[in-house]
């Protein structure tokens, strides 16, 4: 069995690409970094070390490396012959790998099963993003015979690497990837660790209202009172009971709206809570709070589950407390943290409320949120 996989960084080789070899798969890393192509193709084996609660190191071996720039038609043959294609390039990097994707496709024996693609992106529904880009460059009517889009949610702390680790990843130990087995008509592949379900939506804002919303908290709140790193913020119990806090709410909107039992969801927040605490992993609250503004947007991890509980008819008082925070936040060389404040310098607040969340006047959550941007409006002075 053979898996192309796109994007040989740091998620590729320690989330992706581990699984797919503990699957059983001879996994073909593709990335067009020349160096780390290089690299992969002259070395047998890396491991992968994951830290945190029952640590482990795991190696991987049985691989091969191409560059898919400038060894595009080696690429194509090798997708022609696979099972698999996944990738873990960015959502905005899709596009690109679309056209080799598409003749790839169209050179597989008619014969063959489909091609099972999944795009492992920290975005909602990536493999539909990538499906309509293969659509809009096959030449064909028979690509819903030859090749199948799975939508995946995935979730994996990846920190910044010590320097001289070559090819060795350092990663928690918890993953998850979670993948809708629809598509699949019962021929899904079999993927140790691969969890599937039938509606995959409510995993996926579970996953960004309880990790995203969660770590960002940790970020802002952590920033605010002048800590470095986020286990450090979380070692802090005020800073902990805030984002405790925020999860309740979260909580109560996911088991409300999804169904989910009351108790996993909650032995899930402490799962997630134990990992934001994890020494080994040095995230600081800074490359975590990074691009305020998007984590402020309509449909994102604060905002989004604030809106529903406001139309539910409940204050989501410990939600609006992380936006405030948010919207304290400074780092330098991050252009959101400075469009952020030219909005705040230069909107009056009721404009500024839209600029920012999306939130327009008739909704139940625009007023409190209004007010907190009013006090942060350049010459509010509090009473």
């Amino acid at each position: 069995m053979k898996a192309v996989h796109f994007g040989a960084g740091n998620i590729g080789r320690g989330f992706v690409g581990l699984l797919l070899h503990e699957a059983g798969y001879e996994v073909v890393f593709a990335d067009v970094a020349d160096a780390l192509i290089d690299q992969l193709a002259s070395t047998p084996g890396y491991e992968v070390h994951e830290v945190g609660e029952e640590p482990a190191v795991k190696t991987v071996d049985n691989y091969r490396a191409l560059n898919s720039r400038s060894q595009e038609e080696e690429v194509v043959a090798e997708i022609a012959s696979a099972e698999i294609v996944t990738t873990a390039v960015g959502p905005n990097v899709l596009k690109f790998l679309a056209p080799v994707i598409a003749r790839a496709i169209a050179q597989r024996d008619a014969a063959s099963a489909p091609l099972q693609v999944m795009a492992c992106e920290n975005a909602i529904n990536a493999t539909d993003l990538l499906r309509r880009e293969v659509e809009q460059v096959y030449d064909g009517a028979d690509l819903p015979a030859r090749a199948v889009f799975a939508n995946t949610a995935v979730d994996r702390i990846v920190p910044n690497q010590a320097e001289g680790q070559g090819l060795d990843v350092t990663v928690e130990t918890f993953f998850e990837w979670v993948i809708d087995r629809t598509p699949f008509a019962g021929r899904a592949p079999e993927i140790p660790g691969a969890t599937y379900v039938d509606d995959l939506a409510p995993y996926i804002e579970r996953k960004l209202f309880t990790v995203n919303t969660g770590h960002a908290s940790a970020a802002y709140f952590g920033y605010a009172a002048g800590v470095d790193k986020i286990a450090d913020a979380m070692a802090d119990e005020g800073i902990a009971g805030k984002v405790r806090a925020v999860l309740d709410e979260t909580k109560q909107l996911l088991v409300s709206k999804h169904g989910f039992d009351e108790a996993e969801q909650e032995a899930y927040v402490q799962k997630i809570l134990r990992r934001f605490t994890n020494q080994h992993l040095p995230d600081t609250v800074v490359r975590v709070g990074r691009a305020p503004l998007r984590k402020l947007s309509r449909h994102e991890r604060f905002v989004g589950p604030a809106a529903e509980l406001a139309e539910q008819g409940v204050h989501p008082a410990a939600l609006l407390e992380a936006m405030r925070a948010a919207l304290t936040f400074t780092a330098q060389d991050d252009p959101e943290v400075a469009a952020l404040a030219e909005i705040l310098a230069s909107q009056a607040p009721d404009q500024a409320t839209t600029s920012i969340t999306g939130l327009e006047a008739d909704h139940p959550l625009y007023v409190p949120v209004r007010d907190l941007i009013a006090q942060h409006a350049p010459g509010h002075h509090p009473a």
